[in-house]
């Protein structure tokens, strides 16, 4: 059983509501589907539990999102909050503007909250430069002047992302790099192409990466890209350019190609890729698109395990029959078995 979130690393913390799953303070849960996630309270992201650690551990969420008086609930999803902190939100068969609207909103919008606290921080610290160089008579107009340098220096020169190569390189990824960060499509296969500079020398090199190792990094770049978070509006516009496109595979090739219904750029035509230059709702939404095909992936692996565990119950199964049966039964069907017809 995982305790930290697989997107950010932070703890997951811990409940004592559900026994058979003390993970987490804010539990996602489709009965139905027999899906179990635990949202981290850091980044927001929601983490798909094991398979062979949910099915109790659902029941137990259905039983007791039905017996809390602290609830609200639409047509298709409800969430509840257990006297002793634990939040359930529990999901029935919503349509994908209302899912995503609680799966991501928190997401995007705690991310914009924490965006505007930096900002303003930002805006204190010069002022506070500015104020106490007055009140001792040191600040000059030249450092006035630099003062607005100084913040932009400090963000553009500070580590925002980290993603390892598949040769075991740390590569360590600022504000430059993050925006000719390029999504291309090598036929089906899915490409990241990042640009990283050699730390201290100017110059820069670009790795690429292919297939899975692409859609992973692709996952941690792009919510850097997007760490200004998003409101409701672009949030529910980003779920919009998903319903255009059908599916997230085919929102990631609009983007790496920058056409289709809502794919506006923000800045020049010239520059095809590029995710940074995508309109604020496009790249939201392939930060979704990312997301989403992560977690199909992995619920295929879950049905690749079904299957294996099928067949191993059915061998057993055919064993355990067979040893109820009089020695000689199989020869005795054998012998008496008509011919096939033809």
């Amino acid at each position: 059983m995982y305790t930290t979130c697989m997107f950010c690393n932070k703890p997951l913390g811990s409940n004592e509501v559900v026994e058979t799953f003390p993970v987490g303070r804010r539990l996602a849960f489709d009965a139905e589907r027999g899906r179990l996630w635990v949202v981290c309270r850091k980044c927001e992201r929601w983490n798909l539990s094991p398979l062979e650690e949910r099915w109790e551990a659902v029941e137990t969420c259905e039983r007791i999102f039905r017996e809390t008086r602290v609830r609200v609930s639409t047509e298709n999803i409800g969430l509840a909050r257990h006297p002793e902190g634990l939040e359930l939100v529990r999901i029935g068969r919503p349509l994908r503007p209302e899912f995503a609207a609680w799966r991501y909103g928190d997401q995007f919008g705690r991310r914009r909250k924490r965006a505007i606290l930096y900002g303003v921080g930002g805006v204190v610290l010069v002022g506070g430069v500015f104020v106490g160089g007055v009140a001792t008579g040191v600040i000059s107009a030249g450092l006035l002047g630099q003062s607005g340098n100084f913040v932009n220096m400090f963000i553009n020169g500070r580590t925002l992302a980290k993603v390892r190569t598949p040769d075991g390189k740390v590569l360590k990824l600022r504000n430059r790099d993050l925006r000719a960060t390029r999504i291309e499509y090598d036929g089906d296969r899915m490409v990241l192409v990042l640009p990283a500079h050699a730390m201290g020398m100017g110059r820069r090199h670009e790795y690429r990466f292919e297939g899975e190792e692409a859609r992973h990094a692709a996952g941690v770049v792009v919510s850097r890209i997007n760490r200004a978070g998003a409101g409701q509006g672009h949030v529910q516009d980003a779920v919009r350019l998903l319903d255009v496109h059908g599916s997230p595979d085919a929102v990631l090739r609009a983007a790496s190609e920058q056409r289709g219904r809502g794919m506006a750029l923000t800045r020049s035509q010239n520059r095809l890729g590029q995710v940074a230059a995508l309109s604020a709702p496009t790249r939201l939404a392939v930060e979704m698109a990312l997301h989403e095909e992560e977690e199909r992936r992995a619920l295929e692996g879950e049905l690749w395990l079904l299957e294996e565990a099928w067949e191993e119950a059915e061998e057993i199964a055919a064993i355990s029959d067979n040893l109820l049966l009089p020695e000689g039964t199989d020869a005795f069907l054998e012998r008496h078995r008509e011919p096939d017809a033809g």
